[in-house]
């Protein structure tokens, strides 16, 4: 590949965060169609529950305290396709109305840098219910710059002070893809990483994605002493790196904290973290780290920084949860950022039961081996682990197949069991970009179970839905369901479609005999 314009940037103000900008401004929802961007990990019911039950938990010690007029703000930073916003909405509230206890009202605030998606996020159809609640609002959010969150529906100004209730910051897969400074350490020096930026000819006519794959990154160290001074903000961590690092590369988020900076400022009563991400809080992992390499999917991402992000809110009082055993795929912490962390009991509770000792870490490594072993599971394993997953709508449509298969020994219960799972999964599914007939997929399978009342309500979505891509079998099926159900002038009309697309069609021209 034939390169040009090798130019020399400080890492955080390099193009590669410009092109990352631009790349999810062109593409809005469409860059998680089809994992462009990956998005199941932090998306899927199972961690949104964890992340409703610390949320209770906080709206519980919450409620404890004096003044509970103003609603809790739960701010999303990097929404993204918004299913998990809709997964822990759905949660949030199902678990109130359970538990039937008084606790504050809250408000849940979904923001990005691109407007496309908060075009699209205040017409999706699955978000009018709580949009209509008064429960769920919108905001364009720069994270890197805006100091207020300008809302949407209500068309309100949350500014600095403001709020008289903490802020529940929610931040998914966000601090690895912000601009960070990249420091090395040796001998006890800091020094920046400047980094050598190579690209391909003909540049101005690739997309951001293209553009990101083709480029060439080449780093240099530059003495940077500012970092040593005692007027650098976070100068403590900085000397933790010097006396305990060596030959080290280090991705300080400094985006990142003074992000969480404006938006403490907006509360007076500080703030709660809860964020997920490839990131690493032990300092022993950065030890003799070599320098980043970007990981590529569609945008690019790095290793958050959560041990400086940690240690600075620690020095000022807060609490940080992290598990205590080594993540593997996704890291997920929280920081209590307010007066007595140690009072917020239900919270910590709540990550204790939902994160320490069975999360969405562990939860994704069985669901990847889940996908690679699905067809030597039994019935009971599959709907175990649907059950686990909060019957997730992509576990089935992977496993509606192997269901099927094993329908023919399944007893009433596991028939009973697969029915109750099917309910919940549509009640709680989220359409994205990249749309799953799932309606097709339950309908049929409620065909092979004989529920043939339930099998036409699924069907009859699914062709409503798929106009263009009606298959001849769904019509049969429709058919035979409403013969059963003695609808007869509804079966006689799908035998008389099913006959308009294929005129052959052996078993719709014996039922149409069967009418005449």
């Amino acid at each position: 590949m034939t390169t040009h314009n090798k130019q020399r940037y400080r890492f955080s103000e390099a193009p590669i965060w410009n092109i990352q900008r631009e790349y999810y401004e062109q593409e809005g929802l469409k860059a998680w169609k089809n994992d462009q961007v990956p998005q199941y990990i932090t998306s899927n019911p199972m961690i949104a529950a964890a992340y409703a039950e610390m949320i209770f938990g906080f709206l519980q010690d919450r409620a404890d305290k004096e003044d509970n007029s103003e609603p809790v703000l739960i701010v999303e930073l990097g929404a993204g396709a918004g299913r998990f916003a809709f997964h822990v909405l759905h949660e949030l509230c199902q678990l109130i109305d359970y538990a039937g206890i008084t606790l504050p009202s809250f408000r849940y605030i979904m923001t990005d840098l691109a407007m496309n998606n908060v075009v699209a996020w205040k017409a999706h159809p699955a978000l009018q219910a709580f949009i209509a609640k008064g429960i769920l609002d919108f905001a364009r959010f720069d994270a890197v710059h805006d100091t207020a969150l300008n809302l949407i529906v209500s068309e309100a100004t949350i500014s600095t002070g403001d709020l008289k209730q903490p802020v529940v910051i929610v931040a998914n897969y966000f601090f690895d893809g912000i601009p960070q400074e990249l420091l090395y350490v040796a001998e006890g020096n800091i020094y920046e990483t400047d980094v050598f930026i190579e690209y391909p000819e003909r540049k101005d006519s690739l997309k951001p994605s293209e553009l990101l794959g083709q480029i060439s990154l080449q780093y240099k160290h530059r003495r940077a002493p500012e970092y040593e001074q005692e007027t650098f903000p976070y100068r403590d961590v900085i000397a933790v790196y010097q006396e305990q690092l060596e030959d080290s590369h280090i991705l300080y988020p400094v985006a990142g904290l003074a992000c969480l900076e404006r938006l403490n400022q907006l509360s007076q009563e500080g703030f709660l973290l809860i964020t997920a991400d490839k990131g690493d809080h032990l300092l022993d992992n950065w030890k003799f780290a070599e320098p980043p390499e970007l990981i590529l999917h569609g945008s690019f991402s790095l290793t958050a920084n959560y041990h400086a992000i940690q240690y600075v809110f620690e020095r000022r009082g807060a609490m940080a949860l992290f598990p205590p055993h080594h993540y593997k795929n996704i890291n997920v912490g929280c920081i209590l950022h307010m007066d007595k962390p140690m009072n917020y009991v239900n919270t910590r509770l709540a990550y204790r039961r939902n994160i320490q000792r069975f999360g969405p870490d562990e939860f994704f490594s069985l669901k990847l081996w889940a996908d690679r072993d699905i067809e030597n599971m039994g019935l009971q394993q599959m709907l175990s682990f649907w059950r686990l997953g909060g019957y997730d709508a992509e576990f089935f449509i992977q496993s509606a197949k192997r269901i099927s298969s094993l329908l023919p020994d399944a007893n009433d219960e596991e028939i009973q069991d697969i029915w109750r799972g099917i309910q919940l999964m549509w009640s709680s599914y989220y359409v994205m970009e990249q749309r799953y007939d799932l309606a097709l997929d339950a309908g049929l399978l409620l065909f092979e179970m004989e529920m043939y009342e339930e099998s036409k309500h699924f069907l009859e979505i699914s062709i409503h839905q798929e106009q263009d891509e009606i298959v001849s079998t769904v019509i049969y099926c429709l058919a035979i369901c409403c013969f059963e159900l003695e609808l007869d002038e509804d079966a006689l009309r799908y035998v008389r479609k099913l006959l308009e697309l294929e005129p052959d069609h052996e078993e719709a021209l014996a039922l149409l005999s069967h009418f005449e």
